[in-house]
């Protein structure tokens, strides 16, 4: 029989992990609970490739666990961008091999450092691990090389760049990027996360796949879940040297990519047609609003340049982001307002249809003119 001391103790949880707050998805309903068209997480609002969907739905046997290596998918990643296979690790979604980066090389003591205004989720790996968060300052919301190269210390482990940024929608072009990589000690890892590079006009490249190849202390990673239409699914893919590459598939997951979420990504890779026409349907309707943000301005809104598929709006006049979340959300759209990452004068607000961003800006218009 245990005594009373005994009785009342219980497993310690770690102090860094105690202090995490769970990452927030954007919302998909209303506070009362009506169905919202949902444009807080940057889906892909025209799906995935129907080749996709056949794949989905063949799958001989879902008892067996899948191929733990995602052998077949690497294979055709790597042939589609002149990878050599074993040099290609694939994660439940890219999020999976951020957290495998940021625990491999980061631990209680060091640092991660990102860009002030960056995805939700840095935060949390650092956290995870007992590091240190990190945020260099903004160059009007947009990250700054100099910024981050003056807040490196030699507690540094992990640098952390979304290109495209993710909220802002903002890029860094490829001579930016090496500069960056220039300027950090060898022994920091730089990952740049690609989720939405597939947006970027053609032509344009931020050159991080070639420092990938070429350099020790550089991982990129990919997802399935924007561009390619197959957030569902969780499936994501990174490269990098060897040693990173070894040290992602020592912590990721044993049979992390399910049988159908492989099947689904190759597929997808197999159908860039499918992907062209979405990145074409999100330019002419991120223009499009773009634009419609911008004859707003005398009402104080503005609309970040953007290279993805969503668009930071600022409301900088009589209309708050509070109240132009709820008039959207009134007229039946849900879009991401973003106060706990220090933008709580600004709206995320994911391309949809050409149709429901003009009603969008419709009701954004309404609403300042009933705020003025």
């Amino acid at each position: 029989m245990t005594d009373t001391a005994d009785s009342a103790a219980r497993p310690t949880m770690k102090p860094w992990i105690e202090a995490i707050h769970a990452y927030v998805p954007g919302k998909s309903k209303g506070s009362d609970g009506r169905e919202l068209v949902k444009l807080s997480a940057n889906e892909n609002p025209h799906g995935c490739s129907p080749l996709a969907l056949e794949a989905l739905a063949d799958i001989a046997n879902p008892a067996l666990y899948p191929d733990p290596d995602s052998t077949a998918l690497r294979e055709a990643l790597g042939a589609a961008h002149g990878i050599d296979p074993s040099r290609i690790v694939c994660g439940a979604g890219s999020g999976e091999l951020l957290h495998g980066a940021v625990q491999a090389y980061a631990g209680p003591g060091d640092e991660v450092l990102c860009a002030r205004y960056s995805f939700s989720l840095y935060p949390l790996l650092a956290a995870k691990v007992g590091a240190s968060i990190v945020y260099a300052d903004d160059d009007d919301h947009a990250p700054s090389v100099d910024a981050l190269l003056a807040a490196v210390t030699d507690k540094t482990r992990v640098v952390l760049l979304d290109n495209p940024n993710n909220p802002v929608g903002t890029w860094l072009d490829r001579d930016e990027v090496a500069r960056l990589h220039d300027g950090l000690p060898r022994d920091v890892l730089l990952v740049i996360d690609h989720a939405y590079v597939e947006y970027l006009a053609p032509g344009l490249d931020d050159g991080g796949m070639e420092l990938a190849a070429q350099h020790d202390n550089v991982l990129v990673t990919r997802t399935f879940s924007k561009a390619f239409g197959l957030a569902g699914e969780r499936i994501g893919w990174a490269t990098g040297a060897a040693e990173i590459v070894g040290a992602l598939n020592r912590l990721r997951g044993a049979f992390n990519v399910t049988a159908a979420g492989q099947r689904a990504a190759l597929a997808a890779v197999g159908d860039m047609a499918f992907v062209r026409k979405s990145c074409e349907e999100n330019l002419a309707a991120r223009d499009a609003f773009e634009r419609q943000i911008a004859a707003l301005g005398n009402h104080g809104l503005r609309a970040k340049p953007s290279e993805a598929n969503f668009v930071l709006v600022l409301f900088e006049g009589a209309l708050s982001a509070d109240a132009a979340l709820e008039a959207l959300a009134e007229g039946g759209f849900a879009v991401r307002h973003l106060p706990s990452q220090g933008l709580p004068h600004a709206l995320r607000i994911t391309i949809g249809t050409r149709e429901q961003m003009g009603e969008i800006a419709a009701i954004l218009a309404k609403a300042c003119e009933a705020a003025a």
